[in-house]
């Protein structure tokens, strides 16, 4: 479980097919990571399977490269990263659990002051359940809606701190983005789904 609030940027160092997917070494500022541990890459929830000076090294699996846009990440690409929740930490952000829902692109970048907001089409999954003033991950950031200026479309404000500690203050229209839709919200729209059904039997 993470919230969100990424607390350092990584950088890949090698990117290698294996027989079950892809391995990815990063380099990254933290210490003491231990091989099985999970920590969020870009918001995707990975297990540290090496670990070796300052980088270390994650294996994602068919099923999760059909699901990210990890597959096409090369050797020099920033990353951001937060290692698990522990029992006892602040809750910042929102509950996200590292499970990607798909894949968005930017499609506006609008300077406000310091801050930037992004205009970023959604998965149709994500859309249903993407409210304003609704939690949204981008890339691993716990970010607020702001507005849905158009159906399928989501706009975010990153403020100053976020341009400044995460990959997020960099991204352009056309760049590609993981995306976690709200916990609550998938977890209402599964309740609710099996009624609406019914309803439509009914007519």
């Amino acid at each position: 479980m993470f919230t969100g609030l990424v607390t350092a940027m990584g950088t890949v160092a090698r990117v290698r097919r294996t027989a079950r997917g892809l391995a990815l070494t990063m380099s990254s500022p933290y210490r003491g990571l231990t091989v099985g541990e999970s920590i969020a890459v870009d918001g995707v929830c990975l297990t540290v399977v090496r670990r070796r000076g300052g980088t270390f090294t994650v294996e994602i699996v068919a099923a999760s490269l059909a699901r990210t846009g990890l597959g096409d990440y090369r050797a020099g690409r920033r990353v951001n990263l937060e290692r698990a929740l522990r029992v006892g930490d602040r809750m910042g952000g929102h509950l996200v659990a590292g499970h990607v829902d798909g894949v968005g692109e930017v499609v506006a970048r609008v300077p406000k002051g310091d801050s930037v907001e992004l205009d970023i089409r959604l998965p149709p999954d994500v859309a249903r359940v993407t409210v304003p003033r609704g939690s949204l991950a981008v890339d691993g950031i716990s970010m607020t809606v702001a507005s849905v200026p158009r159906r399928g479309v989501a706009r975010v404000a990153v403020v100053p701190h976020t341009r400044r500690v995460t990959t997020l203050g960099r991204a352009r229209p056309g760049a590609r983005v993981h995306l976690e839709a709200d916990m609550i919200g998938k977890l209402v729209a599964q309740l609710v789904a099996p009624h609406r059904a019914r309803r439509r039997t009914e007519r």
